[in-house]
């Protein structure tokens, strides 16, 4: 069958008579087996794998099959032996009719690579029909008139049998007035003619019955049997004759039924009714014919559907006969036509529904067509669509293959709806569409996917063990076991702590749990690596960067660096009375080891000796005097500070301040509260100093007691023990009280010397008296009064 090839915008078509590929080798030579019909199932035919010059493992290896048009399974190829046996018994008159020779065309498909072997199943006749009559009797008049030699038209025997098995003779029974003749009609069909030996008596024997009997050539032969029966009557002259011993009519396949195809004539000479002519259709060629004959008008008509591709070509026989008994014949050939009625059919051989992807370039399927039409009809065109990756390939003598046209990448698509469409030349065009689903199965050729190449988590210190921070996902484009992710944790880019440690993660999902708490103060931040795997072969991975950021928490409550608090000794700040509004007293430190608004650090003033007369800055910690200092203000004040800071929720610390309010001072020198003072070793310089120190003490209380002793004298003796003179009363400052009768001084000195702690050498700090002003009172009151002023400064 011949194929053509086109193509339009929208699809690739492809046709070629015999082509062969460079990747797939075909065999161009048929091998022909021959197989009686009638043999039973099973029966060995021959060494497929031996003909075709190949190992006996080769084909199973190659997946070798047996493909026959319309996929019936006429035979068996056994591949571990390579034999190639009968499936069924094969009935040639059934598979072949009278087409001879009966060949059954099959095909050896192999892969890897691609080899078609064309093989022919050729099916001898066996005699195993019997020769038949299409009637039990024939009736023949004849008039008694007829002269020896008269030659009488006979209706022939079928035989389904083909060859010598089929009739090949005909006998008549034994009798005194005719004998049959057997000729050949030139397709090697045999057909009978009965031969008037003796002239007929009417008034002797009006009637005879005759066996007609066919023979076959079968071994032993096969026969079959009609009665012939004879009337003998009256004088008819001349015989009918047709005008034309052979008719040629030409009909289409598709006429209807009723149809007219050829009108046969004859003339009888006669007159009256030996001149009445009436037609009759002898049985052809064997096969059952669909015409019909008007046996009045000669007119051959349709009585069942014409099909080309069953028989294209009828040759019958037509009796033309007259009142009298006398006959006469010829031939009607009619040849069918063929028109475009039948569809192409495709025949699928070999698919495979599932590819690898980034294969080369892969069969999918293997394929035959066909079309039962002649000509133009049965040129066929194969398709598909155009903007699929695959091609159409012709092979051998209608063979194509379908395969594709690049490597496949599942991720892009993986899965293909292709239609195959068979077209014939035909008028008008008749199309066969088979689709196919093609699915693009996976390689393990992506690695997982993480969504960003780093992430940041953040878990607030102080944390639960085991909690639950992120999770960190990859996606891999994979499908099935290759997409099958397991997440790990590997070291960090950088040095740092043991990631194993401090997170863990889970398999499956990707979780990350925090292990242990954490704390902020001792690590901010740290790395680590979440490496995702895929379950292919090979195996597949890909890795991110997981930056975790503890949070701080307000854990830590501010810590003061100065003063200090933890001294045995509490810090005192010197104040000089003198000082103006907003004098720096001293400054609050403190630190607080949480970091953000958790370390933002405010100052308060909470509980003060005198309030109103120091602040606190709310941000510097700064301790300044808030008005000026005046005489009535208690000369030593005790301050208490808060610092907070401004976490949630917030944490504090409160600061204990000791004031000393002086009346001037050039520098201080105050022992640091933190360690004792360590004792320095004597110099001379110390000892400079203590000794006047000392002397200068005794002076002035010497002077002191001097002064009291001569005022108590002066009050003893009167005003006339001084001669009579009067002297002058010295002037004493106002804040010394004269205590009458008491023989004491009431007021007290203080003498403030301070050591600098860890210098090395001791230096004079102050040295003043401090004379508060107290009004005069009785001696009971001012005794009181001045211990409880030594109890506040420390003197005993």
């Amino acid at each position: 069958m011949e194929t053509a090839l086109a193509k339009t915008p929208e699809k690739r078509q492809v046709a070629f008579l015999v082509m062969l590929l460079l990747v797939w080798a075909c065999g161009c030579e048929t091998i022909t087996y021959s197989v009686p019909e009638e043999t039973e199932s099973g029966y060995f035919v021959a060494n497929l794998a031996k003909d075709l010059g190949l190992r006996v493992g080769e084909l199973a290896i190659r997946s070798a099959r047996i493909h026959y048009k319309g996929n019936k399974q006429l035979l068996q190829l056994d591949v571990k032996t390579g034999n190639l046996l009968l499936c069924e018994k094969l009935d040639r008159e059934v598979l072949c009719g009278a087409t001879e020779p009966c060949l059954l065309h099959f095909q050896v498909l192999l892969e890897d690579p691609v080899q078609i072997f064309q093989a022919d199943l050729h099916l001898t006749d066996v005699n195993d029909h019997s020769p038949e009559f299409p009637e039990r009797e024939m009736l023949l008049k004849i008039p008694e008139s007829a002269q020896p030699g008269t030659v009488f038209a006979l209706k022939t025997a079928q035989d389904l049998d083909i060859g010598s098995n089929t009739v090949q003779n005909y006998t008549l029974s034994p009798n005194l007035h005719f004998h049959v003749v057997t000729y050949n009609r030139g397709e090697g069909r045999k057909y009978p003619e009965l031969i008037l030996d003796q002239a007929l008596d009417r008034e002797e024997q009006a009637e005879l019955s005759l066996t007609l009997t066919a023979l076959d050539g079968g071994a032993p032969p096969r026969s079959g049997t009609a009665t012939v029966r004879i009337e003998v009557v009256d004088s008819n002259d001349n015989a009918p004759e047709f005008s034309q011993s052979l008719y040629e009519a030409q009909v289409p396949e598709n006429s209807p039924l009723d149809a007219v195809v050829v009108i046969v004539s004859a003339r009888d000479l006669d007159a009256g009714l030996y001149g009445s002519v009436t037609y009759a259709l002898l049985q052809g060629d064997g096969v059952s014919q669909p015409f019909v004959i008007d046996k009045m008008t000669g007119e051959i008509s349709l009585k069942r559907t014409l099909d080309f591709e069953v028989t294209p070509y009828y040759s019958m026989e037509i009796v033309a006969t007259d009142g009298g008994a006398l006959s006469g014949k010829c031939t009607v050939a009619i040849q069918v036509l063929d028109v475009n009625d039948n569809a192409p059919e495709l025949t699928m051989s070999s698919l495979k529904n599932f590819i690898p992807e980034n294969s080369p370039e892969t069969v999918v399927a293997i394929f035959s067509v066909s079309d039962a039409d002649s000509g133009d009809n049965g040129k066929m065109i194969c398709s598909i669509s155009n903007h699929l990756p695959f091609l159409l390939k012709s092979t051998f003598e209608n063979f194509y293959t379908l395969v594709t046209e690049r490597a496949l990448d599942r991720e892009e698509r993986d899965e293909y709806n292709i239609t195959i469409t068979v077209t014939d030349l035909g008028t008008p065009r008749l199309q066969t569409q088979h689709s196919l689903r093609v699915q693009v199965s996976d390689v393990n050729d992506n690695a997982p996917e993480f969504s960003q190449s780093s992430y940041t988590l953040r878990v607030r210190e102080n944390n639960s063990p085991a909690l639950h921070i992120g999770t960190i996902r990859a996606t891999d484009r994979d499908a099935g076991s290759n997409a099958q992710l397991s997440y790990s944790l590997l070291p960090g880019p950088q040095p740092g702590p043991d990631a194993a440690a401090l997170l863990s993660i889970h398999a499956d999902s990707g979780q990350l749990f925090a292990l242990r708490a954490l704390d902020y103060e001792a690590l901010q931040a740290f790395e680590v690596r979440v490496r995702a795997t895929d379950q292919g072969s090979p195996a597949l991975s890909s890795q991110a960067l997981v930056r975790v950021q503890v949070l701080d928490a307000n854990d830590n409550s501010p810590f003061v660096l100065y003063p200090l608090q933890n001294a045995s000794a509490p810090v005192t700040e010197l104040l000089p009375r003198a000082a103006e509004p907003g004098y720096l007293l001293s400054k609050v430190v403190a630190v607080d080891r949480d970091s953000g608004q958790n370390a933002w650090l405010s100052f308060q003033l909470l509980k003060a000796t005198e309030p109103g007369l120091f602040g606190v800055g709310p941000h510097n910690g700064e301790v300044r005097t808030a008005r000026p200092l005046s005489e009535r203000d208690a000369p030593r004040h005790r301050l208490l500070l808060l610092v907070r800071d401004n976490g949630e929720p917030p944490r504090s610390a409160s600061v204990t301040l000791h004031v000393l309010l002086v009346e001037g001072f050039s520098q201080s020198y105050l022992p640091l509260p933190d360690a004792p003072p360590q004792r320095a070793p004597p110099d001379r310089l110390t000892a400079y100093l203590v000794v006047a120190l000392a002397a200068v003490s005794s002076l002035f209380l010497l002077s002191l007691l001097l002064f009291v002793a001569l005022r108590l004298c002066r009050r003893r003796s009167g005003p006339g023990s001084l001669g009579g003179g009067s002297l002058p009363e010295p002037h004493f400052p106002g804040h010394l009280v004269d205590v009458s009768g008491a023989g004491t001084l009431s007021q007290s000195y203080q003498y403030e010397v301070c050591l600098q702690g860890g210098s090395g050498d001791s230096g004079l700090n102050f040295l003043k008296p401090v004379l508060p002003n107290l009004p005069p009172q009785d001696s009971g009151v001012e005794t009181v009064n001045s211990a409880l002023f030594r109890n506040n400064f420390g003197f005993s």
